[in-house]
């Protein structure tokens, strides 16, 4: 037999064996059928994110995300802890913070301090500014601009902050143990005595969110309070005391009393993991102490961030990683997450006014 004949008599197998089998239909499986998005039947951003959910990539992402925050919002047995890095505040993103705490979607806010120091200057009445390439950084520097990546932040912004912050301390209680929490709750009451608009720190104090800052000292917050404190030893008077431990265990009584706990998370780094993190010790409470613990672990996760979970870092760490951790119930039991790698300040809008509306609708 030659090649041709060989190949020919191959082929014959192959349609007789096709013929035979009965393939699946997708239905068959169970499987969920994709559909073209149709923009000309799209009313709304509920509607956009409800179709990109039946799309594919990264819109499809999109969608998900939306259905979980939504249904994590609408659990009402559910605390849910936001956590948030990046200059979110500096691009612009901070009134979106606000409408999640307005909108009682928040329970509790973990942040950087760079993210609530640029979102108190903006609170107070200061601008922000769109870099122009044109300026080298030399030259931004020589003039008093702090530049984060296409934004200007001015020092004299930061410098009439600071004078702020001094007027606020001035009025705390010298004898009391400070933490970020009870910082940022003194911020807001200030901003909701004096600020017109809308600040994250205002809409936290008015609907009692704690704001968490882990990392308080890497900040101009932190730089500040720094100060103040070496101007009280200059004066002779008995610094401020300080005690991230505050922190860590005012957050794990809020979390230890909830029923479930959910998370939303804009990057990664210091407030995603310490967030995370309450798992772990409410269990090993329990191991090493023998009581005072309690097993708790997230049931919903929606994650905004581009960082890749191939390069190893904390930011790109999938929920899947943190059920192996014991942070985050396995889909398998009902956990339910999604993870959309994209740039924050393209997919959070769509995201966040897609539940909102599909709030006012169950209205």
């Amino acid at each position: 037999m030659n090649h041709k004949q060989y190949s020919m008599e191959m082929r014959k197998k192959d349609a007789g064996r096709r013929d035979s089998i009965k393939y699946a239909t997708g239905f068959s499986d169970n499987l969920q059928p994709l559909e073209s998005l149709d923009l000309g039947k799209v009313k709304g951003f509920d509607e956009l994110a409800k179709a990109m959910s039946k799309t594919a990539f990264g819109g499809r992402l999109v969608g998900e995300a939306a259905d979980v925050l939504y249904e994590m919002a609408n659990d009402e047995d559910c605390f849910v802890v936001g956590t948030f890095s990046g200059a979110m505040t500096v691009a612009k993103m901070g009134l979106l913070i606000c409408d999640m705490i307005d909108k009682g979607i928040l329970n509790a806010i973990v942040s950087t301090g760079a993210m609530m120091t640029h979102g108190f200057v903006e609170s107070a009445g200061m601008r922000h500014f769109k870099y122009n390439p044109k300026m080298d950084d030399v030259e931004l520097y020589g003039k008093g601009y702090d530049r984060v990546y296409d934004t200007l932040e001015l020092e004299k912004n930061l410098d009439d902050t600071e004078e702020i912050v001094n007027r606020i301390l001035e009025n705390a209680d010298k004898n009391e143990i400070l933490c970020s929490q009870r910082i940022t709750y003194l911020l807001g009451e200030y901003l909701y005595k004096h600020a017109k608009g809308r600040a994250i720190l205002k809409s936290a104090y008015e609907k009692k969110v704690p704001i968490y800052i882990p990392a308080f000292t890497d900040s101009e917050l932190g730089l500040d309070m720094g100060i103040y404190m070496r101007r009280q030893k200059i004066k002779g008077e008995k610094p401020f005391q300080f005690s991230p431990f505050l922190d860590l265990e005012h957050y794990t009584e809020q979390i230890k009393n909830t029923k479930k706990i959910g998370i939303f998370t804009i990057g990664g780094g210091v407030p995603r993991n310490w967030a995370q993190q309450v798992g772990p010790y409410l269990d090993i409470i329990d191991k090493r102490i023998g009581h005072g613990g309690g097993f708790k672990r997230f049931h919903y996760g929606v994650r905004i961030c581009p960082e890749p979970a191939h390069w190893g870092g904390l930011s790109g760490c999938t929920y899947s990683e943190g059920v192996s951790w014991g942070k985050f119930v396995p889909e398998e039991e009902g956990g339910r997450f999604a993870e959309v790698l994209a740039d924050a300040t393209i997919a959070w809008p769509i995201i966040l006014k897609a539940v909102l509306e599909r709030m006012e609708k169950k209205k």
